[in-house]
């Protein structure tokens, strides 16, 4: 037997509690709400946050840093997964989906700010031991140090196909968004690869808050009093504000006398308004009025030429945040839930018409950046019936003489051109109005006659608008 003594043990280090860091699971929460339950951001962060700072955790930079961990991680998410798959020995569909949020919130603060790469990983350790329990946040540790090898340029240079190979799978890559939304998006704005890349890096960057001084019941210089207000860029009645903030804070958002609201959404209500109508000018119609923007709008305007807005929306819920944003109007007008194809009014009742029909979103990724990952090709056949059928009852409803505007915050030719070129087939007794004169100081509006606005080009959301005169 050796008579070496025996070296004593070393104590095994006492189990330490992991830091609950409240930015990221909030951040975490929030991801996981728009996963399980199809939920979107902008609906899902704000209580949140308020929550949150209600309970006295969070103050003006803990809020700014979970809004940019969770929206950056939604517009990068396909990016970050091309990136997370180079690092694991498995498929994505296999591993859990709340560990692939607790991966892309660790790759969006090592490859997308400025977030130091020790903090980064330790503070996604640190949440996913929280979230995640001991053992699977082993996994991510070792994963987001394999994505700290390298910064984003030298990932997208290793994960992206060359452009000269496969044009559209290389932008899908770069620019995060699904190949078909790139196809999609190129058809409709046309041109060379310069323009595609500067649309798709709009739709990355965070959107201004855009408020609307709805006429005579609030004015733009009354907003502009606002800290970092400056006013919009097209429509007399925007104000943006250029560093965020929280609109409800502002008084005349509170009392409902202005409003949150895209230019693109002002421009569309605007050129409605002003298109030249033959005869008289009584009665107009939002036929999909909710949650009741343009409809606040159309009203305040109607009010100021004596004419009455009649807005119509299917849904009771949604009817009931259009009657909450037209409280107060200035002249007469009413709200009802009824379904857009099955009218309850007479044809040929109206003088001008609205229809800004449902969608597949993609002029909106700036705000909704989770739409891109939700919508699928196929989504388009579902909506193609609705949109014809609610631009049919349309045209039946306005008058001979009286207009219709048809938009849509899609910019993908199946929900634009297409409908209104098959629907003017079927109403010979129709023509199309030249749009652009109707919004005056705005470039880059095409050859009309129809308008298809753009984030890159105006700032504002891909907004179509085509106008159509009733002629017989």
């Amino acid at each position: 037997m050796s008579d070496q003594p025996r070296r004593p043990r070393k104590p095994a280090k006492p189990y330490r509690r992991p830091k609950k860091d409240p930015v990221r699971i909030l951040a975490f929460e929030a991801l996981r709400a728009v996963d399980e339950r199809d939920a979107y951001a902008n609906l899902v962060l704000p209580p949140l946050l308020r929550k949150a700072r209600e309970g006295g955790d969070f103050d003006a930079r803990d809020a700014a840093l979970a809004t940019e961990l969770v929206y950056g991680t939604l517009r990068r998410q396909g990016t970050y997964d091309a990136v997370i798959a180079a690092c694991v020995d498995r498929p994505l569909r296999d591993v859990d989906p709340p560990v692939l949020d607790v991966l892309g919130l660790g790759a969006h603060q090592l490859l997308g700010t400025r977030i130091p790469t020790h903090a980064a990983v330790s503070a996604t350790v640190e949440l996913a031991r929280v979230v995640l329990g001991d053992g699977r946040a082993k996994f991510v540790n070792a994963v987001l140090r394999r994505i700290a090898q390298d910064d984003l340029d030298g990932w997208l240079e290793r994960v992206a196909p060359p452009y000269d190979e496969d044009p559209e799978d290389h932008l899908a890559v770069v620019h995060s968004h699904p190949r078909w939304v790139v196809s999609a998006l190129w058809d409709s704005l046309g041109g060379d690869r310069a323009g595609i890349e500067e649309l798709l890096r709009a739709d990355n960057e965070r959107p201004e808050v855009t408020l609307v001084a709805r006429p005579g019941r609030a004015t733009t210089t009354e907003l502009l009093d606002e800290e970092a207000a400056v006013p919009g860029r097209w429509s007399p009645h925007a104000v943006r504000l250029t560093e965020g903030g929280e609109p409800g804070a502002v008084p005349a958002v509170a009392e409902g006398r202005a409003g949150v609201q895209d230019e693109g959404s002002q421009l569309v209500a605007l050129a409605l308004a002003d298109a030249p109508v033959e005869g008289r000018d009584r009665l107009w119609l939002d036929g999909c009025a909710g949650p009741g923007g343009k409809a606040a709008l159309l009203g305040a305007l109607a009010a100021e030429r004596g004419a009455v807005l009649l807005a119509s929306e299917k849904q009771p819920h949604r009817a009931g945040l259009v009657a909450k944003a037209l409280a107060g109007n200035p002249g007469p007008y009413q709200v009802v839930a009824a379904d857009g194809t099955r009218p309850a009014w007479r044809p040929g009742s109206f003088d001008r018409v609205l229809v800004d029909v449902p969608c597949t979103g993609l002029g909106a990724l700036r705000r909704r950046p989770e739409a891109r990952w939700r919508r699928r090709p196929e989504d388009l056949d579902g909506f193609a019936p609705l949109q014809r059928g609610l631009l049919r009852t349309a045209l039946e409803s306005v008058r001979v003489g009286g207009v219709v505007g048809y938009a849509t915050c899609s910019p993908h030719l199946a929900e634009t051109r297409a409908v209104v070129a098959d629907l003017l087939k079927q109403f010979p007794a129709a023509d199309l109005i030249d749009a652009r004169p109707l919004l005056p100081g705005v470039p880059h509006l095409g050859e009309g006659p129809d308008v298809q606005l753009w984030p890159h080009l105006h700032g504002t959301d891909a907004m179509y608008l085509a106008l159509i005169r009733r002629t017989g």
